[in-house]
């Protein structure tokens, strides 16, 4: 996310299952962007609930989209290693519920 911009996932459909899908979907000015561009991209990881029906996420389905904002002007701070952030670039992993067998 450039300094310029922030973002928000926003549902896609409602009619699309019963699930939430942006939970913490809020996007700073500087996520996976650095200051300057240094960082070439940070995976965005989605967390999805069901509401009390099973669900089956599918390959290729669309579950949210991106409501981004023109920021006024750049910020004095950004997300970031600078402030102490804790996904300014992330990899894919799995979350602490699971364990990774090798």
């Amino acid at each position: 996310m450039p300094l310029t911009c922030a973002a928000e996932m926003v549902e896609f459909d409602a009619g699309s299952g019963e699930l939430r899908t942006h939970y913490a979907g809020f996007f700073d000015p500087g996520f996976g962007y650095g200051k300057k561009g240094e960082i070439k991209g940070t995976k965005a990881v989605l967390e999805v609930r069901p509401h009390d029906v099973p669900f089956i996420i599918e390959d290729g389905q669309f579950l949210f989209k991106m409501k981004y904002e023109k920021m006024s002007e750049k910020p004095d701070i950004w997300y970031g290693s600078e402030i102490g952030s804790n996904y300014h670039d992330q990899t894919l992993r799995l979350a602490k519920q699971f364990r990774q067998v090798l």
